[in-house]
């Protein structure tokens, strides 16, 4: 069963710790070294319950993973578009728990008026491209060769969805 509530302060260092577990992989974040808790703290004080929530997962009562909504370029002509970030711990992946929680935040964001989600995902993240693409997000963008990683140059994608 999954689950999903949302975060507090107290949530914040298994927060990093989920995101800090993707670094080494190179594909899903652009940070090349671990964050610290403190490093996240004004992140994680721009979000808010009312239209740009972080929620911590849960599967089968135990935390998995989170998802949240984040405002895009700060300029107020951009607040009904926002970009959503899922961060799974490795262990529970491959579970449909990604699907499940994409489907509920959008139905979150469209209660709250807003009319677009993005997310940036590096062309060589196929779980996440596919992800996304399942969940009927397009295309929106590609900028070519535009990070590194360990001496590789990586495609970043902006994959969006227009919500009714």
């Amino acid at each position: 069963m999954i689950t999903y509530q949302d975060a507090t302060l107290t949530d914040l260092p298994f927060i990093v710790d989920v995101y800090n577990s993707t670094i080494a992989g190179r594909q899903v974040t652009a940070d090349t070294e671990p964050v610290s808790v403190e490093s996240r703290l004004d992140w994680f004080h721009q979000h808010n319950p009312h239209n740009r929530p972080i929620w911590l997962i849960k599967y089968q009562n135990q935390p998995c993973g989170w998802i949240s909504l984040s405002s895009f370029y700060g300029r107020p002509a951009f607040y009904k578009t926002v970009e959503i970030s899922l961060y799974l711990h490795q262990d529970f992946r491959g579970k449909k728990i990604g699907q499940f929680m994409v489907a509920e935040i959008e139905k979150f964001a469209q209660k709250t008026g807003i009319e677009a989600i993005f997310s940036y995902v590096f062309g060589h993240n196929l779980p996440s491209v596919n992800l996304f693409k399942k969940m009927q997000y397009e295309q929106w963008g590609f900028l070519p060769k535009i990070a590194e990683l360990d001496n590789v140059q990586c495609d970043l994608l902006i994959l969006g969805k227009r919500l009714n």
